[in-house]
């Protein structure tokens, strides 16, 4: 099998770190955690549990996982976030496919954990990300924080089979802060493209999304969660334009 690193980003992490680094343990040559900081365990935890720890101030998730991709020096990386873990079928896909490389990145399905329910619709499954990349191949790319590995040249991803298990949100507290967090950073790089937000798109755009989850992707087959999902998804959509158009209102008054 060709020598893999494994790469993940964090930031308080103790309650996921060991849980991601144990599922790769038996297939990565290393494992590399850039840390952003963190105040709790999570440091600890990774260096106990075989990781290379490494710091940086957090300047955004797609340079954060680009630094990290740098500091691998296996000629294939999988790159993980710290609420991930790796599946026994997709590890066993892993190991088959670094056994005989047929591409130079590599795919695969995300299933969502959201307060203890695993999520097949909304649109949240098979949520495809490539994070199997060789060395050179790939970069991270996207518009923060939805980041996204992004192939050269127009690379064609080899699929494999099996899940990555994503331990997203374990309560409503949880999403409700996590919305709070990340709809200020996407504002911030709305606000940082120049880009006009009126008060049509505050309002439509987070209608549109609750149609599109809990309707059109069948989110409402979820039940209560579905409709918890829709409707929270519209309200981080509210707010990402709400705190654009407002940073750009306050830009101009200065």
């Amino acid at each position: 099998m060709e020598k893999l690193s494994v790469t993940i980003i964090t930031y308080n992490e103790q309650l996921n770190i060991e849980r991601c680094i144990k599922s790769v343990l038996d297939i990565a040559s290393e494992i590399i955690v850039l840390d952003s900081g963190s105040t709790d365990d999570t440091v600890k935890i990774a260096e106990a549990n075989g990781a290379i720890v490494q710091f940086h101030p957090f300047d955004g998730h797609i340079e954060q996982k680009n630094r990290a991709l740098k500091m691998a020096t296996m000629p294939w990386i999988l790159s993980l976030d710290a609420d991930e873990e790796v599946s026994g079928d997709l590890k066993n896909s892993i190991i088959s496919f670094l056994n005989n490389p047929t591409a130079e990145v590599a795919s695969l399905n995300r299933l969502t954990n959201y307060c203890g329910r695993w999520i097949r619709y909304g649109g949240w499954y098979p949520d495809t990300k490539v994070r199997l990349v060789r060395q050179g191949a790939a970069s991270w790319g996207g518009q923060n924080p939805h980041d996204k590995l992004i192939p050269f040249t127009n690379l064609q991803p080899y699929k494999l089979e099996g899940d990555l298990l994503h331990y997203s949100i374990p309560n409503l507290e949880a999403h409700v802060q996590q919305i709070s967090k990340f709809s200020s950073i996407a504002a911030n790089e709305i606000a940082q493209r120049n880009k006009s937000v009126g008060i049509h798109k505050i309002i439509l755009s987070p209608i549109s999304r609750f149609v599109k989850i809990y309707f059109i992707r069948l989110g409402f087959l979820e039940g209560f969660y579905g409709f918890t999902i829709a409707s929270l998804s519209a309200w981080a959509v509210f707010l990402k334009y709400l705190k654009a158009n407002w940073l750009k209102r306050h830009a101009t008054i200065k």
